[in-house]
């Protein structure tokens, strides 16, 4: 709408987004939380919105909390959120101590383990909806593109949360930038340049004594950018003065023009105030009392806070006893560009003598370099090392290529680089740790940093169709220098060539490198990777050697990465009883020291060892946390195996359409790369999906894929959880003779190559449904006369087949019992089709 009188923000022309803002205020002040982002090119007037909206909540008596993106503060962990959340640390004693520790230690105020990146999310968002419960909160940040990660994803989280409590969430950020809170989803307001009249309207009170023909031309240089509008005036009238051709010698955009016209102000100011202001605007902090103790070293006089005057009075500035910023983010990067490099070079000097944090202190330092300089390099590594310990990964990979860069030894810088590329991987960022890769494999490496450049190589493509020969190369590069030299780089490369032969089939021949290697490397025994990667590698044929180290396991003395690799090696090789236990230890741990990242993978196993043991309601809340965790955490491979148990999940409780939406996606996902184990995770989903609806014949024909080794979706261990469902099928369909045949094949595997738990108890029940008439009821006894206990689904699934049995032998009442036991069972599972199934004989 037009903007031919100003509104009560003072702002012309922006009646629609002050209106939005407004409404988002009031619902937080109601209760009802919220969160968008004010997108817009520079000097929009984005700032000048986020200024309304803290003017609104502040005249309703609502918290603000604020921060400001600044591009040298790009690279020091969690600055942006020390910004927001620093006025109210003295509360941090609301919340639980794992959440208090974290995120005290993120900011570097208390020493404390490491902590997880999704605990300090959980601990701030949790003691901003606490403070919210006094009094609602609004959450602002400006110019958020250049938050540091961490705090931007933190924010994301924030504003992904903001309707579980009375928090509005606004967050300004450039157009052109692709953010997590953009990922997010949330609501964006684009904000439009203002049309003819409000732009009129802003030169009446702002362009006086400009003639006709200098209004005319500040619109059209404008284009109804309202900061344009506002300087553009006072530039052209400068120009004037010194006899300067309007808008230089060649056109430039309208973003360097503005930034040009606050940097033209520079030089009128005194020489004390203009090393204060590039002090300011290299400064990663925002006391007044830091600028001018480094303006100070800078100009080398005693200054005191007056030296900012000139520029607070010249517009550059604003300034009160304790805090000082830039009237616009583009002053500060007008006074950088204006500023020579060695004046620049010479502020981070100046910055670097006088901050009291060690972080920011070696920071300045390293910016303050030209050239290259190995002790600052150290001092920067050993910088990155902290930033890990506080959870600040994504700075860490800024640190370590900026190291790099000022090491003077090829050999050394590409280790750094290395590095660099491990932590990026760990955030999930593929194409820092390609560019990191790319940059390191130029260089001349030693052995073991030349191990580490293959295992970053190839980590994204686990389970790529072909990799046969890069399971054996990551085998020969765990016993060559790793093996000697990096335990740990040995145990990870040989856990990831065992991997990658878990989630495809990379065949029998690489399998058994893996296994090989491992025997190779007897010094490593102990490690639970070491047991991990046999199992994983080769659960079928390790079996019996994966259960007899699992026997010997002190699972009482084991911590929780120790126990998540234990659950991992017991599910492989389908001891599942023994993998639940082992799995809900880690988690319980887990989740008390906060390691919330490793729980995504926990939770995925736990899903399939629910559902196998009978579980349901404890499988069906795995997958959903899983989920949502995996994809917080950059995870895809574990989220999108995760969809596929949660598909088989929802196929067994009967709700078809939601899993087949489930399992669609996650062949989409998983098909491109051929991931056999995810694929048959799929293809058991569909088998559940049509005995929700009795169709057996199109349940055989699915499930039947999963015993072809020619089918994508064949895997060698994934088939046993199909064993059951195939033989039921076959019985309804009229096809038990084919199932018969898959289940003397694998008698055979179970006679002379696993003793799989998993696979013995399937075949208890497939046995006894595909037996011949004279055989039957003894092997339904056997079955039943097994212990059982542990697996409440497969023995209901023998107690409602033998009832079956009964039934059609004339012997009913026998059958009753059993009936009732297996519906019991079914139940409390919420196993709909099975249900049906026996209340049906029971009638």
């Amino acid at each position: 709408m037009g903007g031919g009188a100003p509104v009560a923000a003072g702002l012309f022309g922006r009646d629609r987004e002050l209106a939005e803002l407004a409404a988002r205020v009031a619902a937080a002040a109601g209760g009802h939380g919220d969160a968008v982002v004010v997108l817009g090119e520079p000097g929009i007037g984005k700032t000048a919105l986020l200024a309304a909206v803290r003017r609104d909540a502040r005249d309703r008596g609502l918290l603000v909390l604020s921060a400001t993106g600044v591009e040298s503060e790009a690279a020091l962990p969690f600055a942006a959120l020390h910004q927001l959340l620093r006025p109210v640390l003295a509360d941090a004693p609301l919340l639980p101590a794992v959440q208090r520790e974290a995120l005290l230690s993120a900011f570097g105020l208390l020493e404390a383990r490491r902590p997880e990146p999704v605990l300090i999310s959980l601990a701030a968002v949790n003691l901003v909806a606490r403070l919210a419960q006094r009094r609602a909160v609004v959450v602002l940040a400006d110019d958020a593109q250049w938050l540091d990660p961490q705090s931007h994803d933190v924010l994301a989280v924030l504003a992904r949360r903001a309707g579980e409590a009375a928090v509005a969430v606004v967050a300004a950020m450039r157009t052109g930038y692709d953010r997590p809170l953009l990922a997010a989803g949330l609501p964006a307001l684009r904000v439009e340049r203002v049309d003819d009249e409000a732009a009129s309207a802003i030169l009446d009170r702002h362009g006086g004594g400009l003639s006709a023909a200098d209004r005319r031309r500040v619109q059209e240089e404008a284009l109804g950018n309202p900061l344009a509008l506002l300087e553009l005036p006072a530039a052209i009238r400068a120009e004037a003065e010194a006899h300067r051709p309007a808008g230089g010698d060649r056109p430039v955009g309208l973003t360097v023009r503005l930034e040009r016209a606050f940097a033209g102000r520079l030089a009128d100011l005194p020489s004390p105030t203009r090393d204060a202001v590039l002090v300011a605007a290299c400064d990663s902090g925002d006391t007044v009392e830091e600028v001018v103790a480094a303006a100070a070293v800078l100009a080398r006089l005693p200054l005191d806070r007056q030296v900012l005057a000139p520029a607070v009075d010249a517009g550059l500035i604003v300034a009160d006893a304790v805090r000082v910023e830039f009237r616009h983010p583009l002053v500060r990067s007008g006074v950088l560009q204006a500023e020579p490099v060695q004046r620049r070079l010479a502020a981070h000097a100046a910055l670097a003598d006088v901050v009291a944090d060690a972080f920011r202190r070696i920071w300045h330092r390293a910016q303050s370099i030209a050239g290259r300089d190995d002790a600052v390099a150290d001092a920067l590594e050993a910088a990155a090392a902290a930033a890990v310990d506080r959870g600040a990964r994504a700075s860490a990979v800024q640190w370590l290529e900026r190291a790099a860069q000022l090491t003077v030894g090829a050999g050394r810088r590409g280790h750094r680089l290395l590095v660099a590329a491990e932590h990026a991987f760990g955030l999930g960022r593929t194409d820092d740790v390609g560019r990191l890769v790319r940059a390191a494999s130029q260089l001349e490496l030693g052995a073991l940093d030349v191990a580490r450049l293959e295992w970053l190589r190839e980590i994204f493509s686990d389970g790529t169709p072909g990799d046969a020969a890069r399971v054996v190369q990551l085998c020969e590069l765990a016993q060559g220098p790793a093996a000697g030299e990096d335990a740990d780089l040995a145990l990870n490369l040989l856990l990831g060539a065992a991997l990658r032969c878990w989630w495809a089939d990379t065949g029998p021949a690489a399998r058994a490198t893996v296994v090989a290697a491992a025997e190779a490397l007897p010094q490593l025994r102990a490690d639970p990777r070491h047991l991990a990667a046999v199992a994983v590698a080769e659960p079928v044929l390790q079996c019996r050697e994966v259960l007899r180290r699992l026997d010997r396991v002190a699972a009482d003395h084991a911590g929780a990465e120790a126990l998540r690799l234990y659950g991992m090696a017991a599910h492989a090789v389908g001891d599942e009883t023994r993998a639940a236990d082992f799995l809900a230890a880690a988690e319980t741990e887990l989740r008390e020291q906060g390691r919330l990242g490793l729980l995504p993978q926990v939770l995925s196993m736990t899903v399939q060892v629910c559902l196998e043991l009978g579980d349901w309601p404890r499988a069906r809340a795995a997958a959903a946390e899983g989920r949502r965790l995996a994809e917080q955490t950059g995870q895809p491979v574990w989220s999108t195996g995760t969809i596929a148990c949660d598909a088989r999940a929802d196929a067994l409780r009967g709700d078809v359409d939601a899993a087949l939406r489930l399992a669609t996606r996650a062949e989409l996902a998983a098909s491109p790369g051929r991931l056999n184990d995810i694929l048959a995770v799929v293809q058991l989903a569909r088998g559940a999906m049509w005995f929700s609806e009795d169709r057996f014949d199109d349940a055989f024909a699915e499930l039947r894929r999963l015993f072809d080794p020619l089918d994508p979706a064949f895997h060698r261990r994934e088939r046993f959880a199909g064993v059951m469902f195939l033989a039921e099928a076959a019985v309804h369909a009229g096809r038990a003779e084919e199932a018969l045949a898959v289940v003397e094949e694998l008698e055979q595997v179970a006679a002379a190559q696993t003793p799989s738990p998993l696979l013995a108890v399937h075949l208890l029940y497939a046995r006894a449904v595909l037996a011949a008439d004279a055989q039957a009821e003894a092997l339904y006894l056997v079955g039943l006369g097994a212990d059982l206990t542990r697996w409440p689904w497969v023995r209901a699934r023998l107690q409602l087949e033998y009832g079956r049995w009964l039934c059609g032998h004339g012997r009913a009442r026998a059958a009753a019992p059993l009936l009732a036991a297996a519906l019991a069972t079914f139940e409390k599972m919420e196993a709909a089709a099975w249900v049906r199934q026996t209340r049906a004989l029971m009638e």
